[in-house]
């Protein structure tokens, strides 16, 4: 099997924070309404039981009162088999969050790298398809991040490629593309023609469902928002195992499956 078809090791561990009392202040360009705190916490209750269900040991950092975006952990680190980097978010907001979550991986990853002035870099334009990276240029990740996390990606004996979103509408290259496992990703319309993607599978997100994309492969376990009904039925299809968890909260905040979790 090529290393593009291979499927991520198997994880072991996942780092979340549950959303404070200043949840609703983030940042959002949803025009969902504000989210309700108790409901947040329930669905992140739930969704630190799945992670649990599919084999992880969950540590729960502290709620951060400080930084109404800090639930999103995925943002502010990649973290891979073999060594873990901090990022250094391009929203101004955010650039403090890092500093929690360095302490928190210190002692899991006594080395960890950072991501230096000019580059800014958001978790959530970083995906791991096996032994392959795609690296997301957006609103939130500039060329001068992408470039020094390339760089030590690479480094690690990792492969990866470049996925402009710019023109797309997009967010985080998340907000586009999964990895599925098994040398398939989900995407919606605006990458299904992705130079990057070539290698691989691609299994389309019906419109409508978009936010659905925003899904993760837990140890052969697709993570995915409940209520995705025609992308869970293409995937129970192939034979995949779904577990729907129920964001609704988090969507009002550009939040999505995998931004809740660092996963390794």
């Amino acid at each position: 099997m090529s290393s593009t078809r291979s499927m991520n090791s198997k994880f072991t561990r996942a780092i979340v924070r549950p959303p404070g009392t200043t949840f609703a202040a983030g940042l959002t360009t949803s025009k969902l309404g504000p989210p309700v705190l108790d409901l947040a916490i329930a669905q992140h209750e739930a969704y630190c039981d799945a992670l649990r269900a599919c084999g992880l040991d969950v540590m729960v950092l502290p709620a951060d009162e400080r930084y109404p975006d800090a639930t999103f952990v995925e943002d502010v680190a990649v973290v891979t088999a073999r060594g873990a980097i901090i990022t250094r978010p391009g929203a101004p907001s955010r650039a403090s969050e890092i500093e929690s979550m360095r302490e928190a991986l210190a002692a899991l990853f006594p080395r960890t790298a950072a991501i230096a002035a000019p580059g800014t870099v958001d978790g959530g334009d970083v995906c791991q398809a096996g032994e392959q990276f795609f690296i997301g240029l957006s609103q939130r990740t500039n060329a001068p991040g992408a470039a020094q996390l390339g760089a030590w990606l690479e480094s690690l004996g990792y492969s990866v490629r470049r996925v402009d979103l710019r023109r797309t509408g997009l967010l985080h290259l998340k907000s586009g593309m999964a990895a599925l496992g098994e040398g398939r990703l989900a995407v919606v319309d605006a990458l299904a023609d992705e130079a990057a993607f070539r290698d691989f599978d691609r299994i389309s997100v019906p419109a409508g469902e978009e936010h659905a994309v925003n899904c993760v492969n837990v140890n052969g376990h697709i993570l995915i928002p409940a209520g995705s009904r025609r992308f869970e039925s293409a995937l129970r299809e192939r034979g995949d195992s779904v577990i729907a968890v129920e964001m609704s909260e988090f969507q009002k905040m550009d939040g999505g499956v995998s931004c809740l979790s660092l996963r390794f």
